[in-house]
């Protein structure tokens, strides 16, 4: 299947489910979900996939074992393309239309330290601030968690300590309802923010060892 971009449909779906996030809902509906949103994601993300790498898209179910929300259904559709630990690219179908992003979402111990040492280190700490700047010029949002102080062992006066602060570290941007995301076209859209930041993606996986 080629892709040709998300049918109105898949936004009206996760309209009604963030209104119904039930079993009865999603039984009803499951074949405007499995037409309009995942086989239109697996399109765009094999499109994709020759130059950015295989892909992972996730499934639509919560995992509610431990969680104080007991909805099952997520209501949005993800995808994302690892090149390192936790480490790549994201694009997203919500009732909010289409995002794209990349970063890291999760670190262990060791890698976070890694992290931390080179935003210390004064050639790849100063090289991760441009990165940022220039993908926060071409429109994205450089956003994850953060420490409300700073990390033991640091000075909270470095002067990167915002960007130690971080646990996590992505940039994105929302396209929304742009007409672009019915069309083909969209996949030219997201190879293009993938490209722009691919050296955020670059840097943050040469913590990594070889």
């Amino acid at each position: 299947m080629s892709f040709t971009g998300f049918p109105v449909a898949a936004l009206d779906f996760y309209d009604d489910l963030e209104m119904d996030n039930t079993k009865s809902y999603w039984e009803a509906n499951r074949a405007v979900y499995a037409d309009s949103v995942a086989a239109p994601m697996k399109a765009l993300t094999s499109a994709l996939e020759p130059e950015f790498g295989a892909p992972k898209v996730f499934r639509p179910y919560r995992d509610i074992r431990f969680a104080k929300d007991k909805t099952p259904y997520k209501t949005h559709q993800g995808a994302f393309v690892g090149v390192a630990s936790a480490t790549g690219w994201y694009v997203e179908l919500s009732a909010r239309g289409v995002r794209t992003g990349a970063g890291f979402y999760d670190a262990d111990a060791p890698r976070l330290a890694a992290f931390r040492d080179a935003i210390v280190d004064d050639r790849s700490g100063p090289q991760l601030k441009r990165i940022l700047a220039k993908v926060e010029k071409a429109g994205f949002e450089v956003s994850g968690e953060q420490l409300k102080t700073a990390p033991r062992g640091y000075d909270k006066e470095h002067p990167r300590i915002e960007l130690l602060r971080h646990k996590q570290l992505f940039a994105g941007r929302l396209i929304g309802f742009e007409p672009v995301i019915h069309t083909a076209r969209l996949a030219d859209v997201v190879r293009d923010d993938w490209r722009a930041l691919k050296p955020l993606v670059d840097w943050l996986a040469g913590l990594d060892p070889a």
